[in-house]
């Protein structure tokens, strides 16, 4: 049997080649390598070869690229004890550094996450930005976890006197949102909060990563109210960006905002319409949008004439606006001597507010409101210095995703995205879904969070999505027989399978170690989610099992995937699982063997993968591990 489990995640160096050749077949020479001179000639005038051109770099930048192209050799585990209905929730809580985080799941969710809000560092000089290494990204992530370097010297917040302070947060939020663009879907949206910091190039990053063509907003949101008499200047606002993937789509990437009770409030009917209820708005337009048809003395019911202001021209022509007039959707004023206004109908069409630059706190709260309900929802409790509010990311939901989207956040901080996402769903009876990815930094020990028994910032965010679910419930108990306040956490650690490493000084010995490819301290459960993740099924899937010959086999996602790791594998089991796809109707599935567990019986396994390929297996769905 050829096909194994893939030891890594998504190549996306290997996909981007790949990609390439199938563009242009002709640059390839005959070691089926890549002539760029032949390249260059394809691409004609495209090339751009003056060495004087505008560009954005800096140092690091070119690793930081290959970085976010490395293939993670991590996974994700399973902790069914911290999490909340395991089983049936379709929410994740993955703790890890993100970056390997989001290198995990490109295959699992490429294309398919609608939103993503972050609120990465904003590089106040008080933030701790960590540093990738790129060489054994998982070891580093475990150290950094820990709070240490490999010497075991204590990691530090990113402070202006570093002589590399942008740089450093440049190298950090660049390969991240590069990873992020690609589980995007195409009409999916990305928005970031930020400060003066870092506004102008975070910018110019999402212009290079997500193009210039894509880029939708710059929100202004008002974080406070009151002045702050401290400083030079009393920061009022910050900054939300956000791009599309594709904008250039047939759909609308942001959508209108839903009536408040002020727009509401305009429509009214004074004259018992029977439309209904209806506001009155211009009956002119600009001059040089109008025909000709559309000059000329407006005659009103009570023959009152009315003539048009310099520039401008009326809505419709002569014929349309007296036909508008007899069916009484013009209005002239109670008295019939006003200026005619077009009648606009509340139920003409759905109604819906477009949004504006400029967020105001009325509507998105602020900071300390937000930092006020954490403490409210925790008892009291401080513990957590900078949340953002539920109330604006409730509404950059709503002003991209549908009922059933994915939302992703990975800096999810306190969880907020996670609770406005239950939050949301329980007003609208949504089956929104989230996936917060947050690196377990390890909490102060002289804050107040730390006295309460909370040890990292994943603690934090696990209890406040318990909290809010809760509380959500509380406030609309209607919901709780569709809301999902669940949630699986997954944690990133290194794989768990063994990588071959032969010590050619003990290799009898070494080869013993490896009659088992699986790592000592690994639970089943930890290696079905990495064959999922490796397979690129979404890890939210159900999973249920069955037994044969007392031998477990794993079903996830109703018959997409089969997968026994057990000993003593034979053709029953085999006949069990084509079986058991029959019974959900579907025309083929993966099967995933554990290979020692044919127990160096190869013509038993060769038996097995040719009674699956006799039933409708195709050979690259027939796989070992």
């Amino acid at each position: 049997m050829k096909n194994r489990v893939p030891s890594s995640s998504v190549d996306i160096t290997k996909e981007n080649i790949e990609a390439i050749k199938a563009l242009f077949p002709e640059i390839l020479t005959d070691g089926d390598k890549i002539d760029f001179d032949m390249l260059r000639t394809v691409l004609g005038k495209e090339i751009d070869d003056n060495t004087e051109r505008y560009n954005f770099t800096w140092h690091g930048k070119k690793d930081s690229i290959l970085g976010a192209q490395k293939p993670s050799k991590g996974t994700l585990r399973p902790d069914v004890e911290a999490s909340k209905n395991f089983d049936t929730t379709e929410n994740l809580y993955i703790e890890g550094d993100n970056l390997e985080v989001l290198k995990l799941l490109q295959k699992s969710y490429n294309g398919k996450v609608k939103m993503i809000y972050i609120d990465p560092p904003y590089n106040t000089g008080n933030d701790f930005v960590y540093k990738d290494d790129f060489k054994d990204t998982i070891q580093n992530y475990l150290e950094q976890t820990g709070q240490v370097d490999e010497q075991g010297r204590k990691l530090s917040t990113n402070t202006e006197s570093n002589g590399r302070f942008h740089t450093d947060w440049l190298n950090m939020i660049y390969p991240r949102l590069k990873l992020a663009k690609n589980l995007l879907t195409d009409d999916g949206t990305i928005f970031i909060s930020i400060d003066d910091n870092e506004q102008e190039k975070l910018k110019m990053i999402c212009n290079e990563i997500f193009g210039v063509a894509n880029f939708v907003a710059q929100f202004i949101r008002e974080k406070r109210t009151n002045r702050e008499n401290r400083k030079m200047i009393s920061a009022r606002h910050e900054y939300v960006l956000c791009y599309s993937k594709n904008l250039n789509l047939d759909k609308k990437v942001i959508k209108q905002l839903p009536m408040t009770e002020k727009a509401l409030s305009s429509y009214k009917n004074m004259d018992n319409d029977p439309r209904g209820l209806w506001k009155s708005d211009p009956a002119t337009a600009q001059a040089g949008h109008g025909t000709k048809s559309q000059f000329y003395v407006l005659t009103a019911p009570n023959g009152k004439e009315h003539y048009l202001q310099s520039g401008r021209c009326w809505l419709y022509t002569k014929d349309v606006m007296q036909e508008a007039i007899e069916e009484g959707r013009i209005w002239f004023g109670k008295s019939g001597d006003g200026v005619p206004r077009v009648k606009t109908y509340l139920n003409a069409k759905e109604r819906g507010l477009t949004p504006e630059s400029i967020w105001f706190s009325d509507d998105v709260s602020t900071n300390e409101e937000a930092k006020n309900a954490l403490k409210s929802l925790f008892d009291g409790k401080s513990v957590f210095e900078t949340p953002k509010p539920v109330e604006l990311i409730s509404m950059i939901i709503q002003l991209t995703s549908g009922k059933e989207d994915i939302i992703l956040d990975f800096f999810s901080g306190s969880a907020a995205t996670a609770h406005s996402v239950m939050k949301l769903n329980a007003e609208d009876e949504g089956k929104r879904k989230f996936i917060m990815v947050q690196l377990p930094e390890e909490l102060d020990e002289k804050s107040e969070a730390f006295k309460e028994d909370y040890r990292t910032i994943c603690d934090i965010g696990k209890e406040r999505i318990r909290r809010a679910g809760a509380k959500v419930l509380e406030d609309h108990p209607e919901a709780a027989d569709y809301l999902d306040t669940g949630f699986k956490v997954l944690k990133l650690d290194k794989s768990n399978i063994r990588e071959w490493n032969t010590d050619f000084d003990d290799l009898e010995a070494t080869l013993e170690n490896y009659a088992d490819v699986f790592m000592p301290d690994r639970e089943e459960l930890d290696i079905v989610f990495e064959i999922m993740l490796k397979n690129g099924l979404e890890l939210t899937y159900p999973i249920t099992t069955f037994q044969i010959d007392e031998k477990n086999v794993y079903d996830i996602a109703l018959g997409n995937l089969f997968i026994c790791l057990d000993d003593d594998i034979n053709q029953s089991i085999a006949q069990a699982i084509i079986e058991k796809r029959d019974v959900y109707g579907i025309e083929t599935s993966t099967v995933v063997f554990k290979d020692s567990g044919f127990n160096g019986n190869d013509s038993e396994k060769l038996n097995c993968f040719e009674l699956l390929k006799d039933a409708g297996y195709h050979e690259e769905h027939l796989m070992t591990i």
